[in-house]
């Protein structure tokens, strides 16, 4: 058993925010939370120690696309690469491609966990059964319908968490209640579906909302679309992607207010530019610009993020105005609910994986702790 010693500073739990606690790791996990000595000690100054972050979208990091490299060596560059800002948990994430580099990235996330690539827990699959009139970035050649073929592939049972980003009004009910019924995480996402169908497919088993506001029917006043169906649900898992490009603080602040703190994500949308001096790069034959912290097609359009979750945290709390807590509730604790992952990871608390993550005082990234490790 190790033990660490955070003083000086604030310490996020459940129950409270601590100004000094020893944390207890045995096996990996939290063994105690208490305010005994140890023989390490960690002076926060005025920081923070909060849960480590679980980005449910991560297309790429450290100069690698996901859609480039799907494989155990890609996956393990683009997690390190995330680990230097606080992320603990990813799904490495593939942008809307064939059903051949599908499987690729489904096996290659077997692989990596079984490997032991730090933090990788899942994939998700975003696309290629999304809809054109919302398709953002994603290739309209890559769509289709879903199939027997690649229905069987979704579901075929893997070692982790298989994510999938669809349109509700390119599948069937049924096909919805298949999926979840096999177990895939689904969410509405890249989709012009109306209100009545959005409420229909989260009754029959989607979960989650994928970038909420970006690529869908808007909420407008005799046609509330997938917006208005997500905002008005108060079950439902919503990402945001606060990089002050994708969405408007304003309409962030809508949202917070009308709905439980805990059923929003914080994601990054993240390209090969988080942790990588990468002017651009590649996507299905496009050249994508990064400039000003945005991830631009040569049209203009918006194409994922340079976001990096300790952005996205400190967004929260100085744009959004989200206390501490509720900003690591959406960094850390609610994306491990949407993943099921409730009783394994999110949060500082006793029997949970050891993941952690230290802020300076303005919410830097100043340390990262994986399963008890500093890793970054």
């Amino acid at each position: 058993m190790t033990a660490i010693r955070f003083t000086n500073g604030h310490v996020v739990t459940p129950a409270s925010v601590l100004a000094n606690a020893t944390i207890a790791v045995e096996g990996g996990r939290i063994a105690a939370i208490d305010d005994q000595t140890s023989f390490e000690t960690v002076d926060l100054d005025g920081g923070w120690l909060v849960p480590g972050f679980i980005d449910t979208q991560v297309n790429g990091g450290g100069g690698v696309l996901f859609n480039d490299a799907p494989t155990v060596e890609g996956i393990d560059a683009i997690g390190r690469a995330h680990a230097r800002y606080g992320t603990t948990g990813f799904l490495p994430t593939l942008i809307s491609d064939s059903p051949e580099v599908i499987a690729r990235a489904l096996d290659a996330t077997d692989a990596a966990i079984e490997a032991g690539v730090a933090g990788c827990i899942g994939v998700h699959i975003e696309g290629p059964i999304i809809s054109v009139t919302r398709k953002g970035i994603h290739d309209p050649e890559k769509f289709r319908r879903l199939d027997e073929d690649l229905l069987a592939l979704l579901t075929r049972p893997r070692r982790g968490k298989v994510m999938l980003t669809l349109a509700p009004e390119m599948v069937s009910l049924e096909d919805i209640r298949r999926l979840h019924a096999a177990g895939v995480i689904l969410s509405i996402g890249h989709s012009d579906a109306d209100y009545d169908t959005a409420k229909a497919a989260i009754a029959a088993g989607m979960t989650g909302v994928t970038h909420l506001f970006n690529a869908m029917s808007p909420l407008l006043h005799r046609a509330p679309g997938v917006v208005g169906a997500a905002i008005e649900d108060q079950a439902i898992y919503c990402g945001l992607i606060l990089d002050g490009f994708h969405v408007h603080d304003a309409a962030v602040r809508i949202a917070v207010r009308a709905r439980p703190h805990d059923r929003f994500l914080l994601v990054t949308d993240a390209m090969p530019s988080v942790g990588a001096d990468v002017a651009e790069f590649d996507l299905h034959g496009r050249r994508i610009l990064v400039e000003g912290g945005r991830c631009l097609g040569e049209d203009g359009t918006l194409a994922g993020s340079s976001l990096d979750m300790a952005g996205a945290f400190r967004n929260a709390v100085t744009r959004i105005g989200l206390s501490h807590a509720d900003a690591a509730a959406m960094a850390a604790t609610s994306p491990a609910a949407f993943l099921g992952l409730r009783g394994e990871r999110g949060a500082l608390a006793p029997g949970l994986t050891a993941d952690w993550v230290q802020l300076t005082r303005d919410l830097q990234p100043a340390g990262t702790w994986i399963a008890g490790i500093r890793t970054a």
